[in-house]
């Protein structure tokens, strides 16, 4: 093997009969590798645009999540809120009554999820650092606020600086007659305190109020719709949900923040694996040039493999000695393709020097990265097994077609 390997390197690096071949060979690295960074580059970009829209729904969902396993609500007094409060990596536990609303701000209306939460959940600072205008205030004393998304307040053109500024909040009523119109509808104001920016959907979507407003519009007494648990840092959320669920059996239904968002992680990894596989196939495309390469330097060093065989050479080391030069090629393309991955990756998360349209509103301003140890072997694999493959095929055929053994026994 360190024979093949001193002679395929040599056919490698060496000053070929014709330029072209030089050139050739150049091409055919310089293939694997621009095929093998733009693997890792696409790859490392997606991972950075995973993980930030991983962040922002983290931020605004809770990191468990109790539900009815039947119905919508459920009694609050069905789960023993002191027991699991005191579990411990539980940090906070909000009660929860979620209802579609329709929100009207004089001509303007618009329908939104109106989140009522318990009067802790201002200390758990979900979304805090997500306030563009306002504050975090949900009641003050008597006072009941709201603290909606971006577009609710775009849609509705709320000014949160007017003191005239209620809302009116309309929710169907449990009681409604077709008969009286007048009480199809359970009707109250609030007043915005605060706006925040997530993302998109969420922005259009949910407002917060306190627990107590939205059981009363909604004609709620003891009910919830949810119950969230905010846990703290180093908490072993599979170990809480485990005990959870003994605690509370099968009538209740506990979620991770993977499993509430188990559809949108779905989708990004099915978008991973397409990306991959596309981009794979222009790979494979890029390893024609390492057949092309290994024909044309086999073809050219007819007189040196006649020498070898002479020397005592069996078609098995000649072969082995074109096999070595095609990973060879492979291995090249594929460590500078890496290497140079890896740097691009460094700049853009250093510095950032590829920005987004800044004409639009962004979370992050350029293109997010996020390197992973696991795709850098991925994609090397990926490169050595194509290349493999794309090495087998032409010295097999060569060595059966050009080099057969009249050819060395004339050659003798």
């Amino acid at each position: 093997m360190k024979f093949a390997y001193y002679i395929a390197k040599r056919y490698l690096v060496s000053k070929k009969s014709h330029n072209i071949i030089n050139v050739i060979t150049g091409v055919s690295v310089a293939g694997v590798t621009i095929g093998t960074l733009a693997l890792i580059v696409v790859l490392s970009v997606f991972n950075g645009f995973e993980k930030v829209v991983s962040s922002l729904f983290n931020t605004f969902n809770p990191d468990i999540k109790i539900t009815a396993a039947k119905g919508k609500t459920f009694d609050a007094g069905a789960i023993d809120s002191s027991s699991v409060a005191s579990l411990q990596g539980v940090a906070h536990y909000v009660e929860v009554v979620e209802e579609n609303a329709l929100l009207r701000n004089g001509e303007r209306q618009h329908i939104s999820s109106l989140k009522g939460v318990s009067h802790n959940f201002e200390d758990v600072g979900a979304i805090d650092t997500m306030i563009v205008r306002g504050s975090m205030m949900l009641q003050r004393g008597k006072s009941d606020f709201a603290v909606m998304g971006y577009g609710v307040a775009y849609y509705l053109d709320i000014n949160i600086n007017t003191l005239d500024n209620a809302v009116s909040v309309y929710v169907p009523s449990k009681n409604s007659s077709p008969v009286f119109l007048n009480r199809a509808f359970n009707a109250k104001k609030i007043s915005p305190a605060g706006i925040f920016s997530i993302q998109q959907e969420l922005d259009t979507k949910y407002v917060f109020v306190p627990l107590r407003f939205a059981r009363d519009l909604i004609g709620y007494e003891n009910e919830l719709t949810s119950v969230e648990l905010f846990l703290g840092k180093n908490a072993d959320s599979k170990e809480i949900i485990s005990r959870i669920e003994d605690m509370l059996g099968p009538e209740f239904k506990i979620q991770d923040r993977y499993e509430q968002e188990a559809l949108l992680y779905k989708i990004m990894k099915s978008e991973k694996l397409a990306i991959y596989l596309i981009l794979t196939f222009i790979l494979i495309i890029a390893t024609f040039n390492v057949i092309g390469s290994l024909s044309i330097i086999m073809i050219d060093k007819k007189r040196d493999i006649s020498f070898l065989w002479n020397m005592g050479a069996d078609k098995q080391m000649i072969k082995r000695i074109f096999y070595v030069e095609g990973m060879l090629i492979s291995l090249i393309g594929a460590v500078a393709g890496l290497f140079l991955g890896f740097v691009i990756g460094w700049l853009q998360q250093t510095f950032g020097l590829i920005q987004l349209d800044t004409t639009g509103s962004f979370v992050v301003q350029a293109y997010p990265v996020e390197m992973k140890l696991t795709d850098f072997l991925l994609v090397f694999s990926t490169v050595i097994v194509t290349g493999f493959l794309a090495t087998i095929y032409p010295v097999n055929q060569i060595i059966r077609n050009y080099f057969s053994d009249n050819y060395f026994i004339n050659k003798n």
